[in-house]
């Protein structure tokens, strides 16, 4: 029954009571005061019951229209409704009912699927109130941020406190980078801030990204194009002198050898003559190597990834330098925690930055007579893995250790410079980092970190 019906019902209802009260009205005022009288006026009382009845079924009707989620029709009710006409109403709210289920049923799918998508974003996110407290933060934010869970951003203050302050102090728009220092490695933090109201409360949202590998891979472009040109350079000159220096010692070596007795030079001239042209060639051909080493650094392949155990890897460091070991005297420990820990790497990059190291390793252990070198490997409980490389040598300054790993720098008279230039390029190709702790004459200790080793891929016994 639509409201058109609704209206004819309530009209007929009052046109049948106004009626029945006419009758009644004229027969007492002709004195008749029958049993039809009697009648009518059980009728009238009828209809006016009936009438108020009706009008209380459709008012309980509009009170759960308007409070859905509060008003439900009871028994006693859904049996007043299934009689005669008044059954549509009860049809009417279960058609009601069954649709703002759906609708709720409709948000809640909605409110999950985008829930979903925001803790799976690229980008950390999280939202806090004037307070402080936080409603929503999602997994990679966690990840950047080093929690498990977060309340208050208060509580970020062991990570960094100039990290906070930005999140207080930033507007709509606003944008800073933050250095954070955590467990010896390092990364920048790009923060973004936008400020909202939701039901008159003002809340901000911030957006985090590390962009320490985009700002470690520019410096390494920009020194890439650097020994690009001069390389370039460099070769051009030195190749063509290297050449003729080379044909100009074989000229001299035969015109002596076929005048032993007449010379246009003196001997001694052509002799110094025949060194200088040797000193020549061999600086050229140093020089050739020197810069062919630099040009390393711009030639990385791309890791061919596969899982490997970390054992094995150790053994065949080891066994390529067994030589230089041995004749050193130098002791080795392995420990792998567990034994058939496995990661997902470029085997022959992570050996190459492994006897990079353990070279260095090597060198620094010149003067002990307990020489010893640590080789360990564990996984922690976010499925990271760290491989340590650790010697109890004479270790490193601190000033030459804020430049190790830049290119070209090196404490070594006969070191290129390269070697953890190139180990570092290689760990940020795989997504990892490197870390170096030294003190002096106690040793120096290198860290190998690979993040996100999930334990489907992990071989754990």
């Amino acid at each position: 029954m639509d409201y058109s019906q609704l209206k004819f019902n309530l009209l007929l209802r009052i046109a049948g009571i106004a009626f029945s009260t006419f009758l009644f009205a004229d027969f007492i005022n002709d004195g008749l005061l029958q049993v039809s009288t009697f009648l009518i006026a059980a009728l009238i009382v009828f209809q006016v019951i009936s009438l108020l009845k009706f009008l209380d079924l459709n008012q309980e009707f509009v009170q759960m229209i308007e409070k859905p989620e509060q008003a439900s029709p009871d028994t006693e009710t859904e049996e007043n409704w299934k009689d005669g006409d008044d059954q549509h109403l009860l049809q009417r709210y279960r058609t009601l009912e069954k649709k703002l289920a759906d609708l709720r049923n409709e948000k809640d799918a909605q409110s999950q699927y985008l829930k979903t998508i925001v803790q799976h974003l690229g980008i950390g996110l999280m939202t806090f109130d004037r307070s402080g407290d936080v409603q929503i933060i999602n997994t990679t934010a966690k990840k950047l941020l080093r929690v498990k869970h977060l309340k208050n951003i208060e509580g970020l203050h062991k990570l960094s406190e100039p990290l906070v302050k930005s999140f207080e102090s930033l507007k709509t728009g606003g944008q800073d980078l933050i250095k954070i220092q955590h467990e010896g490695y390092t990364y920048q933090l790009s923060v973004y801030a936008i400020e909202l109201t939701l039901k008159g409360e003002p809340f901000k949202l911030i957006t985090l990204q590390n962009i320490q590998s985009e700002l470690e891979e520019k410096e390494m472009e920009a020194w890439q194009n650097l020994i690009r040109v001069l390389t370039h350079e460099i070769m051009n000159s030195v190749t063509p002198i290297s050449s003729l220096a080379a044909t100009v010692d074989g000229d001299l070596k035969n015109n002596i050898e076929e005048n032993k007795d007449r010379y246009e030079i003196e001997k001694d001239d052509l002799d110094d003559i025949h060194r200088a042209i040797q000193t020549i060639q061999r600086r050229s051909e140093g020089l050739i190597r020197f810069v062919s080493d630099f040009r390393n650094l711009t030639r990385i392949p791309i890791p061919r990834i596969k899982e490997v155990k970390v054992k094995e890897i150790f053994q065949r460091v080891l066994t390529l330098l067994k030589h230089d070991l041995d004749q050193h005297n130098i002791n080795v420990i392995t420990s792998v925690r567990p034994a058939e820990l496995a990661i997902r790497v470029d085997p022959e990059l992570i050996e190459q930055v492994m006897i990079n190291i353990v070279k260095n390793a090597i060198q620094a252990l010149n003067e002990r007579t307990d020489k010893q070198i640590k080789l360990s490997a564990r996984i922690d409980n976010k499925n990271n893995v760290t491989i340590r490389i650790k010697d109890n040598g004479s270790g490193i300054d601190e000033e030459a250790l804020s430049k190790i790993f830049i290119p070209f720098f090196t404490t070594k008279k006969n070191g290129s410079g390269i070697g953890l230039s190139l180990s570092k390029q290689i760990m940020r190709q795989h997504k990892g980092a490197i870390k170096v702790v030294s003190n002096l004459d106690e040793g120096t200790e290198f860290s190998l970190r690979f993040e996100d080793q999930e334990m489907e891929k992990v071989s754990v016994v």
